[in-house]
């Protein structure tokens, strides 16, 4: 992590959860963060708990280009242009595919689909203009690899992760493409005990049962791709808790 001492990491849905940790992980190593959320406040909070010179808090609605817009340019005019970006904000409902409202499906492709796509534009941009190593990091799920394992309804949430999958795939190859100096590494954890799981299973006796992951676990994952030397890409990362069932079994759910 020594070569990021310094940068500059973007990391979206740094208010809670996996983000947060992340954001913190960050800072520890001696990176300066960008983090967004919509979520102000919870920023503002994490902010006078890291050193205030090295987080900086930014309310920011993926859901919207124009808010995705104006922080890069904030980035940019700044600090300078950022060198990590954290695609890490992800939403999930169980609202039914076969029968629930339209834009509660568009809500989970715009958030977990159509922002790391504009973020990794800009952010592509950027590392073009300024002519440095950069990397994109993909926090994705291993629902986005082995839905039929998952037997608990969790609506478009798969189907974002499997698009978000192969949007790595395709970044990665037009970064290839235009000789960008630009690693971007897919991060696939379990079921990780976040608000987020809680909010889709709602029986806590069925959490209970489920073999879970911790945020810092994610955290960890996340400082081993950006450890690496520039000569290594570690293209996916899959995270199980240990002796959990994986492949043709159920990772949660009855």
């Amino acid at each position: 992590m020594d070569r990021w001492v310094g940068k500059v990491a973007i990391v979206t849905g740094a208010s809670a959860g996996i983000g947060l940790v992340i954001a913190k992980s960050l800072v520890d190593h001696g990176v300066k963060v960008v983090g967004l959320a919509r979520r102000l406040d919870k920023l503002q909070e994490l902010k006078e708990e890291l050193k205030k010179d090295m987080f900086y808090p930014i309310e920011c609605d993926l859901r919207k280009e124009e808010n995705i817009l104006d922080t890069f340019k904030w980035i940019e005019k700044e600090l300078n242009g950022a060198d990590i970006l954290i695609n890490n904000a992800g939403i999930a409902n169980a609202t039914f595919i076969i029968d629930g409202p339209i834009e509660e499906h568009r809500k989970v492709l715009d958030i977990n689909v159509i922002a790391p796509a504009i973020c990794a534009r800009e952010f592509s941009q950027s590392i073009k203009k300024r002519n440095v190593p950069g990397h994109i990091i993909n926090i994705n799920s291993m629902a986005g690899h082995f839905a039929e394992t998952i037997h608990t309804p969790i609506g478009m949430y798969a189907a974002s992760k499997y698009a978000l999958n192969a949007l790595s795939m395709e970044i990665r190859h037009e970064l290839i493409e235009a000789k960008l100096s630009i690693k971007v590494t897919n991060i696939s954890p379990g079921a990780v005990l976040t608000d987020m799981l809680k909010n889709i299973v709602k029986s806590k006796a069925i959490v209970d049962k489920i073999p879970t992951l911790k945020e810092k676990d994610i955290s960890d994952a996340v400082m081993y791709a950006l450890g690496t030397p520039q000569s290594v890409e570690i293209y996916d990362v899959f995270l199980m808790p240990a002796n959990s069932p994986v492949g043709s079994r159920k990772l949660i759910g009855n």
